[in-house]
């Protein structure tokens, strides 16, 4: 046994996320970590990595009992985690990055000839064309998913953990990487692959352990187990009815917003229906196209095809203000860095999507802002002790409110909500759900970008389930179930047909 992991727990404050769980994997092994966002498996990683210290627990290695207490030392021991978040210096190069700490010397002094080569050396093993010298920051995301890569493969390593290494890959950079993991577990490395895609954890895993809610509920061999049943494993609970089971639609017949056939850097075909009081998610894993898709429909990012909005048509050259002034909206995702202004106040947050479409005077009324200040306090419930206070003052929460509120002053009437809920505690989630429906009831039409299926279940009248850039699927409300989201999310279906079945 390479390593035994027994009997882990790990808190954070009064959170436990993984609970007295047990994990193994064998020499040359490739084993696949599966579980819904949340369940504890990142976490577990990075107590084998060594960047969390367990509350209590044991870890063997090669059956010797070993403390990790940083990521250093479980370099030593051999172990390598390549983060879902890449860990690259933007402002670095390629070579520097691929021995960041870990610099090769002659001299005393930097031997950049020999890191260049043998990052070469690295790169045509995996058959990809970077330039040891170009900047980090000049590569597209797809190349900075492949340079993390890489320098996991540059340091011999005997267990590799990806954490959804193929998010920005092509598919032919995929088939590359598993032809580089076959050989190398050929040659004794053992990896623990992270992924919520089904097609390839079938393909280039062994064995499975499946996480829940903090829990280890299940393992076992992939070749007794079909997708659907391990999507069952994942999800493993049914929904409370939280006063939203019986959601009612406020859909009307009227097209408000029409996406004829646009693709982007991400995306690829896409068209759909936006009608007056209805509320559509669109739902994908990471690197599935989703976020670049609702860039695109606000004009943050380039397309072709074509957006009519209230029967005028916009193209990619039609400006954010554009689309603002013809009542288009958008709350973003990572609010912290696209949605709230950090230098200014509560009331100029508010009063900000005001002054871009709907003022038409050269001055500033005080007295005005404010107004729009108390109303938005008052209709969003935003915990506030004065207008002036910071933005940054607030919670999570009502940052997401101010931002919505700014919307609402804007006139706006088509608004795209990406990931509303991200970082937001469990009882204001429940407010922005009744807000959008709220929203939906007044004659709004919304567009819900998000990965949170429970999220969905509670909000949608239908849902466009997005898989590699390509609409998968589009469910109506009756169809909308968690099993049924991740079905399509992960390429299940398209498994399925290629083994004879129906989906």
């Amino acid at each position: 046994m390479l390593v035994e992991m027994k009997n882990i727990v790990m808190e954070f404050g009064p959170m436990r996320a993984v609970d007295h769980v047990d994990f193994a994997i064998n020499t040359g092994e490739i084993v696949g970590l599966l579980g819904e966002n949340g369940a504890g498996k990142s976490t577990l990683m990075n107590i084998l990595a060594g960047s969390f210290l367990p509350v209590r627990g044991e870890i063997f290695i090669n059956g010797e009992k070993v403390h990790i207490t940083n990521a250093k030392q479980a370099m030593r021991h051999g172990i390598r985690f390549i983060h879902q978040e890449l860990n690259l210096c933007k402002d670095l190069k390629v070579f520097e990055n691929m021995f960041l700490g870990e610099e090769s010397k002659k001299y005393g002094l930097l031997n950049k000839k020999t890191m260049r080569e043998k990052s070469q050396e690295v790169f045509l093993r995996m058959k990809v064309d970077i330039d040891p010298d170009a900047l980090v920051k000049d590569l597209q995301a797809s190349e900075k998913q492949l340079v993390e890569i890489a320098r996991a493969l540059l340091f011999k390593s005997d267990l590799i953990i990806m954490d959804e290494p193929s998010t920005a890959l092509s598919n032919k950079e995929i088939e590359n990487l598993f032809l580089i993991m076959r050989q190398l577990k050929q040659e004794g490395v053992s990896f623990i692959y992270i992924s919520h895609k089904m097609p390839e954890l079938f393909e280039i895993c062994d064995r499975y352990y499946v996480m829940r809610d903090g829990k280890m509920v299940a393992d076992g061999n992939f070749s007794e187990i079909d997708e659907q049943q391990i999507t069952k494993l994942m999800i493993g609970r049914h929904l409370e009815d939280q006063g939203f089971t019986h959601k009612e639609t406020y859909s009307t017949g009227e097209v408000v917003m029409s996406v004829h056939n646009i693709s982007g850097k991400t995306f690829r075909n896409i068209s759909f229906d936006l009608h007056q009081g209805e509320i559509i998610a669109v739902t994908g894993l990471q690197g599935s196209g989703r976020d670049g898709l609702a860039d695109a429909i606000f004009g943050a990012e380039g397309y072709t095809g074509v957006i009519i909005v209230k029967k005028e048509a916009f193209d990619q050259k039609a400006s954010i203000l554009k689309r603002m002034k013809k009542g288009v909206a958008m709350v973003p995702r990572s609010r912290k860095e696209r949605g709230i202004l950090n230098d200014l106040s509560i009331c100029d947050n508010i009063s900000i999507g005001y002054f871009n479409t709907q003022h038409k005077s050269m001055l500033i009324h005080h007295s005005r802002e404010k107004e729009r200040y108390l109303r938005q306090k008052q209709n969003l419930s935003i915990k506030s002790e004065s207008p002036k206070a910071p933005v940054t003052s607030l919670s999570g929460g009502n940052q997401q409110k101010v931002i919505l509120g700014r919307w609402l002053e804007s006139g706006a009437d088509i608004f795209v909500f990406d990931n509303p809920t991200q970082g937001i505690d469990v009882g204001t989630k429940f407010e922005i759900y009744h807000l959008i429906i709220d929203l939906a009831k007044a004659g709004k039409s919304i567009l819900v970008f998000s990965s949170e299926y429970p999220e969905i279940i509670k909000v949608a009248d239908s849902c466009m389930v997005m898989y590699k850039g390509e609409m998968a699927a589009r469910l109506d409300r009756k169809e909308i179930t968690e099993e049924k989201i991740m079905y399509y999310s992960t390429g299940a279906n398209r498994e399925g047909k290629k083994n004879g079945e129906t989906a």
